[in-house]
Protein backbone atom coordinates (compact mmCIF):
# COMPACT_ATOMS: atom_id res chain seq x y z
CA UNK A 1 0.00 0.00 0.00
CA UNK A 2 1.58 3.30 -1.09
CA UNK A 3 0.88 6.64 0.86
CA UNK A 4 -2.01 7.01 3.79
CA UNK A 5 -4.50 9.02 1.52
CA UNK A 6 -7.36 8.44 4.48
CA UNK A 7 -5.12 10.86 6.96
CA UNK A 8 -5.55 13.94 4.86
CA UNK A 9 -8.05 13.21 1.83
CA UNK A 10 -6.98 16.44 1.08
CA UNK A 11 -9.53 17.66 -2.52
CA UNK A 12 -11.89 14.80 -1.56
CA UNK A 13 -15.81 15.25 -0.62
CA UNK A 14 -16.45 15.18 2.67
CA UNK A 15 -18.42 11.38 3.15
CA UNK A 16 -20.09 10.29 6.45
CA UNK A 17 -20.96 6.61 6.81
CA UNK A 18 -23.78 4.94 8.81
CA UNK A 19 -22.53 1.67 9.48
CA UNK A 20 -24.31 -2.09 11.56
CA UNK A 21 -21.48 -3.98 13.42
CA UNK A 22 -23.18 -7.77 13.55
CA UNK A 23 -22.22 -11.11 15.40
CA UNK A 24 -20.68 -13.32 12.73
CA UNK A 25 -23.60 -15.55 14.18
CA UNK A 26 -25.95 -12.80 12.35
CA UNK A 27 -24.25 -14.20 8.89
CA UNK A 28 -25.38 -16.71 6.80
CA UNK A 29 -23.32 -20.04 7.56
CA UNK A 30 -21.68 -20.51 4.45
CA UNK A 31 -20.35 -16.37 4.46
CA UNK A 32 -18.92 -16.47 8.17
CA UNK A 33 -15.33 -18.08 7.32
CA UNK A 34 -14.52 -15.40 4.39
CA UNK A 35 -16.25 -12.40 6.55
CA UNK A 36 -13.82 -13.71 10.10
CA UNK A 37 -10.96 -14.27 7.61
CA UNK A 38 -11.38 -10.62 5.88
CA UNK A 39 -11.25 -9.15 9.58
CA UNK A 40 -8.59 -11.08 10.54
CA UNK A 41 -6.41 -9.53 7.64
CA UNK A 42 -7.17 -5.75 8.64
CA UNK A 43 -4.40 -5.15 10.39
CA UNK A 44 -6.01 -1.57 11.97
CA UNK A 45 -8.78 0.48 11.37
CA UNK A 46 -6.57 3.05 9.36
CA UNK A 47 -5.68 0.16 7.28
CA UNK A 48 -8.47 -0.58 6.26
CA UNK A 49 -10.11 3.18 5.45
CA UNK A 50 -6.55 3.56 3.74
CA UNK A 51 -7.18 0.64 1.36
CA UNK A 52 -11.00 1.15 0.63
CA UNK A 53 -10.00 4.75 -0.57
CA UNK A 54 -7.18 3.43 -2.59
CA UNK A 55 -9.12 1.40 -4.39
CA UNK A 56 -11.99 3.96 -5.38
CA UNK A 57 -9.50 5.90 -6.44
CA UNK A 58 -7.82 3.33 -8.30
CA UNK A 59 -11.37 2.47 -10.00
CA UNK A 60 -11.82 6.08 -11.43
CA UNK A 61 -8.76 5.96 -12.79
CA UNK A 62 -8.08 2.69 -14.25
CA UNK A 63 -8.28 1.68 -17.95
CA UNK A 64 -11.56 0.95 -19.48
CA UNK A 65 -13.28 3.62 -17.42
CA UNK A 66 -15.10 0.57 -15.42
CA UNK A 67 -15.76 2.42 -11.80
CA UNK A 68 -17.88 -0.42 -10.21
CA UNK A 69 -15.76 -2.49 -7.82
CA UNK A 70 -15.67 -6.18 -9.28
CA UNK A 71 -15.94 -7.79 -5.50
CA UNK A 72 -12.92 -10.01 -5.83
CA UNK A 73 -12.21 -8.63 -2.45
CA UNK A 74 -14.54 -7.15 -0.11
CA UNK A 75 -12.87 -5.14 3.09
CA UNK A 76 -14.63 -5.86 6.39
CA UNK A 77 -14.35 -3.41 9.54
CA UNK A 78 -14.29 -5.12 13.14
CA UNK A 79 -15.05 -4.00 16.36
CA UNK A 80 -16.15 -5.22 19.55
CA UNK A 81 -18.60 -4.98 22.29
CA UNK A 82 -19.47 -6.84 25.91
CA UNK A 83 -20.77 -10.05 26.04
CA UNK A 84 -24.38 -9.65 26.22
CA UNK A 85 -25.26 -6.54 23.78
CA UNK A 86 -28.40 -6.66 23.74
CA UNK A 87 -29.57 -3.61 26.10
CA UNK A 88 -29.17 -6.39 29.68
CA UNK A 89 -26.93 -6.53 32.31
CA UNK A 90 -26.75 -10.33 32.26
CA UNK A 91 -23.34 -10.49 31.39
CA UNK A 92 -21.00 -9.59 34.01
CA UNK A 93 -18.24 -7.35 34.25
CA UNK A 94 -15.24 -9.49 33.19
CA UNK A 95 -17.36 -11.07 30.29
CA UNK A 96 -15.12 -11.60 27.22
CA UNK A 97 -15.59 -9.03 24.55
CA UNK A 98 -17.83 -10.16 20.90
CA UNK A 99 -16.41 -9.54 18.03
CA UNK A 100 -18.56 -7.80 15.52
CA UNK A 101 -18.37 -7.68 11.85
CA UNK A 102 -19.10 -4.69 9.01
CA UNK A 103 -18.40 -5.87 5.54
CA UNK A 104 -17.99 -3.23 3.22
CA UNK A 105 -20.59 -4.88 0.76
CA UNK A 106 -19.23 -2.38 -2.00
CA UNK A 107 -20.72 -4.46 -5.39
CA UNK A 108 -24.08 -3.82 -3.61
CA UNK A 109 -23.34 -0.48 -2.19
CA UNK A 110 -22.12 1.22 -6.03
CA UNK A 111 -24.59 -0.25 -7.45
CA UNK A 112 -27.57 1.53 -5.23
CA UNK A 113 -25.44 4.91 -5.94
CA UNK A 114 -25.57 4.56 -9.59
CA UNK A 115 -29.46 3.61 -9.58
CA UNK A 116 -29.80 6.83 -6.79
CA UNK A 117 -27.43 9.07 -9.92
CA UNK A 118 -29.21 8.03 -12.82
CA UNK A 119 -32.32 8.56 -11.12
CA UNK A 120 -31.75 12.72 -11.50
CA UNK A 121 -30.25 12.17 -14.69
CA UNK A 122 -31.50 11.00 -18.48
CA UNK A 123 -29.85 11.01 -21.81
CA UNK A 124 -26.41 11.41 -23.14
CA UNK A 125 -25.44 13.20 -19.91
CA UNK A 126 -25.99 9.53 -18.04
CA UNK A 127 -24.36 7.84 -20.51
CA UNK A 128 -21.29 10.07 -20.05
CA UNK A 129 -20.92 9.80 -16.67
CA UNK A 130 -21.70 5.95 -16.37
CA UNK A 131 -22.37 3.91 -19.82
CA UNK A 132 -25.20 1.79 -20.02
CA UNK A 133 -22.53 -1.25 -21.32
CA UNK A 134 -20.84 -0.48 -17.81
CA UNK A 135 -24.42 -0.24 -15.44
CA UNK A 136 -25.67 -4.01 -17.21
CA UNK A 137 -21.97 -5.47 -16.30
CA UNK A 138 -22.17 -4.26 -12.80
CA UNK A 139 -26.10 -5.80 -12.57
CA UNK A 140 -24.78 -8.96 -13.66
CA UNK A 141 -22.63 -8.84 -10.84
CA UNK A 142 -25.11 -7.60 -8.24
CA UNK A 143 -27.15 -10.85 -9.05
CA UNK A 144 -24.75 -12.92 -8.77
CA UNK A 145 -24.21 -12.03 -5.36
CA UNK A 146 -27.30 -12.20 -4.72
CA UNK A 147 -27.81 -15.24 -6.18
CA UNK A 148 -24.56 -16.65 -4.01
CA UNK A 149 -25.91 -14.68 -0.45
CA UNK A 150 -29.79 -14.62 -1.05
CA UNK A 151 -31.28 -12.00 1.07
CA UNK A 152 -28.57 -9.51 1.72
CA UNK A 153 -28.73 -6.56 4.61
CA UNK A 154 -26.67 -3.87 3.82
CA UNK A 155 -24.53 -3.20 6.31
CA UNK A 156 -23.57 0.66 5.45
CA UNK A 157 -24.89 4.08 4.45
CA UNK A 158 -23.30 6.47 3.20
CA UNK A 159 -23.48 10.85 2.97
CA UNK A 160 -21.65 13.03 1.53
CA UNK A 161 -21.47 17.00 2.07
CA UNK A 162 -22.90 16.41 5.50
CA UNK A 163 -24.67 14.07 7.75
CA UNK A 164 -28.40 13.51 7.74
CA UNK A 165 -30.50 14.78 10.77
CA UNK A 166 -32.45 11.83 10.92
CA UNK A 167 -28.92 10.00 12.03
CA UNK A 168 -28.25 11.72 14.91
CA UNK A 169 -31.44 11.13 15.97
CA UNK A 170 -29.79 7.52 17.04
CA UNK A 171 -27.35 8.88 19.40
CA UNK A 172 -27.04 10.62 22.37
CA UNK A 173 -24.42 12.57 24.19
CA UNK A 174 -23.57 10.11 26.28
CA UNK A 175 -22.71 7.54 24.14
CA UNK A 176 -18.88 6.09 23.51
CA UNK A 177 -17.27 8.60 21.41
CA UNK A 178 -13.59 7.94 19.19
CA UNK A 179 -11.52 10.73 18.47
CA UNK A 180 -9.21 10.04 15.87
CA UNK A 181 -6.34 13.08 15.92
CA UNK A 182 -3.31 13.29 13.54
CA UNK A 183 -0.56 16.20 12.54
CA UNK A 184 -3.10 18.37 14.81
CA UNK A 185 -6.72 17.92 13.59
CA UNK A 186 -9.21 15.51 13.27
CA UNK A 187 -9.24 12.87 11.01
CA UNK A 188 -12.61 11.35 12.01
CA UNK A 189 -15.36 11.30 15.10
CA UNK A 190 -16.85 8.00 15.75
CA UNK A 191 -19.65 7.63 17.65
CA UNK A 192 -21.49 4.19 19.26
CA UNK A 193 -24.57 2.94 20.48
CA UNK A 194 -25.93 -0.35 20.37
CA UNK A 195 -29.03 -1.06 18.47
CA UNK A 196 -31.66 -1.47 21.03
CA UNK A 197 -30.47 1.98 22.20
CA UNK A 198 -30.59 3.32 18.28
CA UNK A 199 -33.57 1.48 17.77
CA UNK A 200 -35.43 3.00 21.02
CA UNK A 201 -34.49 6.02 20.29
CA UNK A 202 -35.39 6.19 16.69
CA UNK A 203 -38.96 4.86 17.32
CA UNK A 204 -39.67 7.80 19.84
CA UNK A 205 -38.36 10.37 17.41
CA UNK A 206 -40.67 8.40 14.84
CA UNK A 207 -43.87 8.58 17.41
CA UNK A 208 -43.28 12.26 18.38
CA UNK A 209 -42.75 13.62 14.95
CA UNK A 210 -45.83 11.73 13.45
CA UNK A 211 -48.08 13.77 16.08
CA UNK A 212 -46.61 16.99 15.91
CA UNK A 213 -44.61 17.42 12.68
CA UNK A 214 -45.98 14.71 10.32
CA UNK A 215 -45.30 17.04 7.16
CA UNK A 216 -41.52 16.73 7.99
CA UNK A 217 -39.29 15.54 5.63
CA UNK A 218 -36.95 13.75 8.55
CA UNK A 219 -39.70 11.67 9.46
CA UNK A 220 -39.61 9.58 6.06
CA UNK A 221 -36.20 9.65 6.57
CA UNK A 222 -36.36 8.07 10.19
CA UNK A 223 -38.85 5.52 9.45
CA UNK A 224 -36.81 4.35 6.59
CA UNK A 225 -33.81 4.05 9.30
CA UNK A 226 -36.08 2.59 11.25
CA UNK A 227 -37.14 -0.46 8.96
CA UNK A 228 -33.45 -0.57 8.18
CA UNK A 229 -32.24 -1.20 11.72
CA UNK A 230 -34.79 -4.05 12.10
CA UNK A 231 -33.48 -6.12 9.83
CA UNK A 232 -29.84 -6.27 11.94
CA UNK A 233 -29.42 -8.66 15.00
CA UNK A 234 -30.84 -7.70 17.98
CA UNK A 235 -26.60 -7.49 19.97
CA UNK A 236 -25.79 -5.41 16.51
CA UNK A 237 -23.65 -1.94 17.68
CA UNK A 238 -24.53 1.33 15.35
CA UNK A 239 -21.36 3.61 14.48
CA UNK A 240 -21.54 7.03 13.11
CA UNK A 241 -18.51 7.81 11.72
CA UNK A 242 -17.82 11.31 10.60
CA UNK A 243 -15.17 11.02 8.71
CA UNK A 244 -12.95 13.92 7.41
CA UNK A 245 -16.37 16.67 8.01
CA UNK A 246 -15.44 16.18 12.14
CA UNK A 247 -12.37 18.35 12.05
CA UNK A 248 -15.32 21.52 10.81
CA UNK A 249 -18.04 20.96 13.08
CA UNK A 250 -16.43 18.71 16.53
CA UNK A 251 -17.37 19.03 19.03
CA UNK A 252 -20.63 18.57 17.38
CA UNK A 253 -24.00 18.92 19.64
CA UNK A 254 -26.22 17.73 16.54
CA UNK A 255 -27.28 14.62 18.58
CA UNK A 256 -28.70 16.71 21.41
CA UNK A 257 -30.05 19.36 19.39
CA UNK A 258 -32.26 17.00 17.55
CA UNK A 259 -33.46 15.14 20.87
CA UNK A 260 -34.42 18.50 22.26
CA UNK A 261 -36.21 19.69 18.69
CA UNK A 262 -38.27 16.34 18.74
CA UNK A 263 -38.86 17.01 22.42
CA UNK A 264 -39.90 20.56 21.88
CA UNK A 265 -42.13 19.69 19.36
CA UNK A 266 -43.87 16.94 21.18
CA UNK A 267 -44.42 19.56 24.05
CA UNK A 268 -46.12 22.58 21.56
CA UNK A 269 -42.99 24.48 22.09
CA UNK A 270 -42.43 25.63 18.70
CA UNK A 271 -39.97 28.35 19.68
CA UNK A 272 -37.52 25.72 21.49
CA UNK A 273 -38.01 23.71 18.59
CA UNK A 274 -36.99 26.94 16.07
CA UNK A 275 -34.00 27.43 18.47
CA UNK A 276 -32.41 23.71 18.12
CA UNK A 277 -33.21 24.09 14.44
CA UNK A 278 -31.22 26.90 13.73
CA UNK A 279 -28.26 25.95 15.85
CA UNK A 280 -27.91 22.75 13.54
CA UNK A 281 -28.89 24.84 10.56
CA UNK A 282 -25.49 27.29 11.14
CA UNK A 283 -23.70 24.32 11.90
CA UNK A 284 -24.54 22.06 8.75
CA UNK A 285 -25.65 24.24 5.87
CA UNK A 286 -22.01 25.86 5.62
CA UNK A 287 -20.76 22.44 5.33
CA UNK A 288 -23.69 21.59 2.19
CA UNK A 289 -22.84 24.55 0.66
CA UNK A 290 -19.24 23.26 0.04
CA UNK A 291 -21.01 21.15 -2.79
CA UNK A 292 -21.38 23.66 -4.62
CA UNK A 293 -18.25 25.58 -4.38
CA UNK A 294 -15.85 26.01 -7.25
Amino acid sequence: MTGNLYRGQAGLPFSSTLRVYEPLSAFPEEQRAAIQAAGERAVSRAAVENAELLASLGRITRSGGDPFPTGRTDLVRVTSAPAGNDGTDDAGADADPVLLYCPSQLVLRAGLAANALMEGIHGPLAELLIPEEQRDRHQERIDQVKARDGSVRVHTRASTWGIPFSWFSLFMESDHKDVVEASGRIVTVRVWATITDALERARYAVANLALAAPDLDMLDDLAQLTEWLEQFHVESMVELDYGAVADKVYPDDSPMDIRLGIECLAEGDMTGAAAAYRRLASRWIPIRQLARAS
